[in-house]
């Protein structure tokens, strides 16, 4: 029987760089995206599925996010890993909150990640998760059913799940910023600014790392237009039913 998920990470630090001027004077996850906040979004799925403890990192613009996150009232416990003194990027980030995090697994979740589902996605996501065969399983969005991505894909997928780096020139999926994790996993590294992407490829060698498709429109809010994109997508549909496509916008 595969245990309950109950703890997740949100990663909260980065500067959002590519979303200025938006972001000059607050942190990514403040900006408003469908009417709130990036992190509230993320906040609620949690809620949704039942996760009871929810880890933030922060840097830029920590004391306006902290702010935000105590005035809450409802959802899960919010607990903040520092990271005011120096940023640790994704990697690093999830080493410096492994005392916060706990043994068993849990979700860690990119800020910028918004999607329209066609099926309950982190409960798909949570469904498909085999600890026992498994390390790492992240969820992937269809290249074709992304918003505000421009790139040529990051993983190919066989029909067992198993997950390869892009081998060709395209590859049909995209990382949607939310996996399930085991912390165990970071144990080994140091706490320094470094990519997941070394994690991922010790999984990966390990043939450990799985992947699970997202059944929606994945958005990738990025910079402001990819928000301005978001934001009318969010406008128009509250629920979204196969075999309808959102329109790209």
């Amino acid at each position: 029987m595969t245990r309950t998920l109950t703890t997740a990470m949100i990663m909260a630090a980065g500067y959002g760089t590519r979303m200025r001027p938006l972001t000059n004077d607050r942190s990514k996850a403040m900006v408003k995206v469908g009417g709130m906040p990036l992190i509230d979004h993320m906040l609620a799925r949690l809620t949704d599925i039942g996760i009871r403890r929810v880890i933030v990192n922060v840097h830029a613009h920590a004391d306006h996010l902290e702010a935000h996150l105590k005035s809450r009232t409802n959802g899960p416990e919010i607990i903040i890993s520092d990271e005011r003194a120096a940023l640790l990027e994704t990697g690093g980030g999830v080493v410096k909150a492994l005392p916060l995090l706990g043994r068993h697994p849990i979700l860690i979740c990119n800020i910028d990640a918004v999607w329209a589902e066609f099926e309950p996605v982190l409960k798909g996501l949570i469904q498909s998760w085999k600890p026992d065969l498994m390390d790492e399983c992240l969820l992937l969005a269809k290249r074709e059913d992304c918003l505000g991505y421009s790139g040529v894909g990051d993983f190919d997928l066989n029909s067992e799940g198993h997950i390869t780096r892009r081998a060709g020139d395209h590859a049909d999926y995209v990382y949607a910023g939310v996996q399930i994790f085991k912390p165990e996993l970071a144990k080994p590294f140091p706490v320094e600014p470094f990519s997941r992407n070394k994690i991922w490829d010790k999984t990966l060698a390990q043939k450990r790392i799985f992947g699970t498709v997202l059944q929606g429109y994945w958005m990738h809010v990025g910079d402001p237009q990819a928000r301005l994109a978001a934001d009318a997508v969010l406008s128009q549909v509250k629920s979204i039913a196969p075999p309808e496509r959102l329109q790209k916008i």
